[in-house]
């Protein structure tokens, strides 16, 4: 997929589970539509554990949407947001995201590591955004990421939203659990540096980790591009589990 702008799933019926039904009543998953356009504005939610999670898994594809998406609105949600870190959350949502179509900035103070423990309060959090809004697309966590946060995150999105677009980013980190995306989104090399140069500049909180620099992030999104043949060189990648065409 080079590119996910101009592309748009058809909202279907859903049933009480909030499986969506065809005419003959079976459940079936919404459908992804290349056919842009739509009455109702497109609907994108991004969750992320941690306050820099979003902007460095799909922070380019968030960038270029809003760019060439006028109609897209945004809905942004980060667990684990505490003290510097949730001015760097807040900072980070408005940066990415003009702040006249972001719907809703919601943070919540989860202690980093522990959220697994914790799993029913954030549950909530999930049942309480199923009844604000219906995404078109989902980015989110990957349930393959060796960080236990993103892992529970990841499996509460699919839990939570049975009937959507949900596309799992990746995190580049020490344990090197990057693997095998399925899902390729080309990058301009403007997009690009704009994407680094906002996370560095947003989160210095995090200057100090070995990983934490633009070599790190252009890497990774060049290693995609290339597996993409991406026009740019450059791309970020996703896992989707499931999707219809």
């Amino acid at each position: 997929m080079e590119g996910v702008e101009g592309l748009r799933h058809r909202l279907i019926p859903c049933d009480d589970d909030g499986g969506s039904l065809d005419h003959a009543g079976g459940v079936i998953m919404l459908r992804l539509k290349p056919d842009g356009g739509g009455a109702s504005p497109l609907q994108i939610l991004c969750l992320g554990c941690h306050s820099d999670d979003i902007e460095i898994g799909c922070g380019g594809t968030v960038l270029q949407l809003a760019a060439e998406r006028p109609d897209a609105v945004f809905h942004w949600v980060v667990f684990s947001a505490n003290g510097v870190r949730a001015s760097e959350a807040e900072s980070g949502a408005r940066q990415f995201v003009d702040p006249a179509r972001m719907k809703r900035v919601i943070l919540k103070d989860f202690q980093d590591g522990y959220m697994p423990f914790v799993g029913a309060d954030i549950k909530n959090v999930f049942e309480e955004l199923k009844r604000e809004v219906s995404p078109d697309i989902i980015f989110t966590h990957s349930r393959h990421d060796s960080h236990q946060d993103h892992r529970l995150i990841a499996e509460l999105t699919w839990n939570t939203f049975r009937s959507h677009l949900i596309l799992e980013y990746e995190i580049p980190k020490y344990d090197g659990d990057l693997g095998q995306p399925i899902v390729f989104n080309a990058l301009s090399d403007d997009v690009c540096e704009k994407k680094v140069d906002l996370i560095l500049n947003t989160f210095k909180s995090q200057s100090n980790k070995h990983w934490f620099d633009r070599s790190t992030f252009m890497a990774l999104m060049r290693l995609r591009g290339m597996e993409c043949n991406a026009p740019s060189g450059y791309a970020e990648a996703f896992y989707a589990r499931k999707l219809m065409l």
